[in-house]
C-alpha cells in the first residue's frame, strides 16, 4: 500500500514525537508499504523516512524546488519528485497515495489534514485517513471538531471519515483492513 504521511518538519519538538515517527516508519517498512511524504529530512517527516529506511522500505519524497537547500531533504529517497508549487506537491501526494496518516505537525500538517478530509467528505476520494495521536497531541483538535458537530457546523458523519489512535500498529491495521463500508466505518469511527 502507498501511504502518505503528513507531519512536522521541525526538529525542535519533544523527542517522544520523533521516536513515534521512527516507529511508524519501521512498522510501515516491516509491512512492505511505500511511504509517500513531503521529502523532508527533519521532524516527523524525516523520522518516518529514517524508520522506513531501516527496514528497506520504498520511499517517495515529493518536494517543491525551493526546498532544495542543504539538509532540508531526506537523502535516502528512492524517488524524489520536484514540483514548482506546494499545491502541486499536495496534489501529487494525494494522487499517488492509497491512504493517509496525519502525525503531529503545525500549520502545514493541519492544512493537509483538512484538505484531504474535505475531499473525502465531498466524495472526491474513498481513501482511508488516520490520525496518529501521539501524546494526545490532537485531543484539542478532536474536541474542536466535536464542538463543530454540537454547534451544527459539521455533520456527525464527518467524524466517521477518519480513525484516531496513538499506536502505529493499530493505525496500520486500520488502513490495511479499511473498506468503504458503512458497517465497518460505524464500528471503527472516532468517538
Amino acid at each position: 500500500m502507498k501511504i502518505c504521511v503528513y507531519g512536522a518538519a521541525s526538529d525542535e519538538i519533544d523527542r517522544s514525537y520523533i521516536e513515534a515517527g521512527e516507529n511508524l516508519g519501521r512498522e510501515m517498512g516491516r509491512r512492505h508499504h511505500t511511504l509517500i511524504f513531503g521529502g523532508g529530512a527533519k521532524g516527523l517527516m524525516g523520522a518516518t523516512a529514517r524508520g522506513m529506511s531501516e527496514n528497506s522500505g520504498y520511499i517517495v519524497g515529493i518536494a517543491p524546488h525551493f526546498f532544495n537547500v542543504d539538509g532540508a531533504l531526506f537523502e535516502k529517497n528512492d524517488e524524489l519528485i520536484k514540483t514548482e508549487t506546494m499545491r502541486e506537491r499536495k496534489h501529487l501526494m494525494e494522487e499517488k497515495s492509497d491512504a493517509f496518516i496525519v502525525t503531529p505537525g503545525g500549520i502545514g500538517t493541519f492544512e493537509e489534514f483538512f484538505e484531504i478530509l474535505t475531499l473525502r467528505s465531498l466524495d472526491r476520494h474513498k481513501k482511508p485517513i488516520a490520525i496518529l495521536n501521539t501524546n494526545g497531541y490532537y485531543n484539542n483538535l478532536l474536541s474542536f471538531l466535536k464542538n463543530g458537530v454540537q454547534q451544527k457546523f459539521l455533520r456527525e458523519s464527518n467524524l466517521e471519515l477518519f480513525y484516531v489512535s496513538d499506536n502505529e500498529k493499530n493505525i496500520l491495521d486500520y488502513l490495511e483492513n479499511y473498506c468503504d463500508d458503512t458497517d465497518y466505518i460505524e464500528k471503527t469511527r472516532f468517538r
